[in-house]
């Protein structure tokens, strides 16, 4: 493993999530000044998510044709002008026209993971991207919390200092970070004339060993994005808490998620083999949802989050390991790419499913639905992904097949 390069996108990670950090959770009550319903506000953080869904898979097939770096000085570019327009925004056309430019050009974290993938073997590629995992949660310790200070300004103010962050990042990027892809590991115009069609997830999906992580990502997204994109408004409903005391509620979730996957994800994958580590983190979270929708105090909120957040921030690491090495190496930014869009889609789902549940059925059904979304998951991953024997042994080998990239 080569620390410079990995310690040098961990910062590029925790400052990106610095500035998404500073900002979600103010989402609901920026929204709220221009009168905004639940069902709008869910909409609005579904469409973050929904111009992911586009960008991603674009960005990750570009980073594999022209290197990680040139891709990610553009999508931190972007990030900053979408920060600049939201913090400017005097309507609610404006903050979604922000929040789906931000994520056509900032859906770059299966960038940094293809970056990390080039710089670590198979047996440190999840302690490598525990990093990245590590890095978020960094992210969500600092940026709730300073978000929440800034507020008392005004819900701009906030903004244009997440724009400050992502126009540091871009200095980082380019006086710092090395480019991780040598130029005859890259793909060519000639096997890669269009960036992405959903023929090449067709066919990365119809793949035994990918489908089934993929599918796995797209259920567990579901449940998991439940929690994380409607939090706020469960929050304000259930306990009536404000925007500073939601921001320490994430801050502790952040806490939770830098132990987990800072320091656990390479001790336990020591351990344990990735496909049955897989097993256990799905039917630990099916159980851990249920609390989540019955919790009645902040103190047991607080201590059902333990096993919510690491078996999410173990899953959702060992997806992305297990998946980037069913791959040939030349696949790597593509699949990333395209299990980000899986992931970016489940964005989009559950904020409009959590918003109509939380209005028509209340607080606990959320929880109750992603458990029952879990528990499903158990029985396939039991069957397609326990004892595959690709996963067997800890050898994740490559499929022979190649995903196609054009129709």
């Amino acid at each position: 493993m080569k620390n410079k390069p990995l310690f040098a996108i961990f910062l590029v990670v925790l400052i990106d999530l610095l500035g998404f950090s500073l900002i979600l959770p103010l989402l609901p009550y920026y929204a709220k000044t221009f009168g905004s319903s639940q069902l709008v506000t869910g909409l609005l953080i579904a469409s973050y998510a929904l111009a992911q869904l586009i960008g991603s898979p674009i960005l990750g097939r570009f980073s594999d044709r022209f290197g990680r770096r040139p891709i990610l000085l553009i999508s931190i570019f972007g990030t900053f002008l979408g920060f600049i327009l939201l913090g400017l925004a005097n309507s609610l056309l404006i903050l979604f026209l922000a929040r789906i430019f931000d994520g056509l050009t900032g859906g770059n974290i299966s960038v940094a993971q293809a970056y990390i993938s080039d710089v670590t073997d198979e047996k440190s590629r999840a302690k490598g991207l525990g990093m990245i995992g590590a890095a978020f949660g960094l992210g969500f310790i600092i940026g709730p919390v300073t978000g929440g200070f800034l507020s008392q300004w005004g819900y701009n103010v906030p903004a244009f200092f997440a724009a400050g962050i992502s126009f540091m990042n871009m200095l980082l990027i380019y006086f710092w970070l090395p480019e991780s892809l040598p130029e005859e590991k890259r793909t060519t115009a000639n096997n890669q004339k269009s960036p992405i069609t959903l023929s090449a997830l067709i066919a990365a999906i119809s793949r035994p060993f990918t489908g089934s992580i993929l599918v796995s990502r797209f259920f567990f997204g579901v449940a998991f994005a439940l929690f994380q994109t409607i939090f706020s408004l469960y929050a304000i409903q259930r306990f009536e808490l404000d925007a500073i005391q939601i921001s320490y509620i994430l801050t502790y979730v952040g806490v939770l998620s830098v132990v987990t996957q800072g320091f656990l994800v390479g001790r336990v994958t020591k351990l344990l083999r990735e496909d049955l580590l897989i097993l256990i983190c799905v039917m630990l979270m099916a159980v851990s949802l249920v609390g989540w929708g019955f919790v009645t105090s902040i103190p047991a909120l607080l201590v059902i989050m333990l096993p919510l957040s690491f078996s999410g921030g173990l899953l959702n690491t060992l997806l992305s390991s297990t998946l980037s090495k069913a791959v040939a190496p030349q696949e790597i930014g593509g699949i990333l790419g395209l299990s980000v869009a899986v992931e970016s889609s489940t964005r989009v789902i559950a904020p409009i499913i959590g918003g109509w549940l939380l209005q028509q059925y209340g607080t606990s059904a959320p929880g109750i639905f992603g458990a029952l979304i879990m528990a499903g998951l158990s029985a396939f991953a039991w069957v397609k992904i326990y004892n595959h024997p690709i996963a067997l042994g800890f050898l994740i080998r490559p499929e022979p097949q190649t995903v196609p990239i054009e129709d």
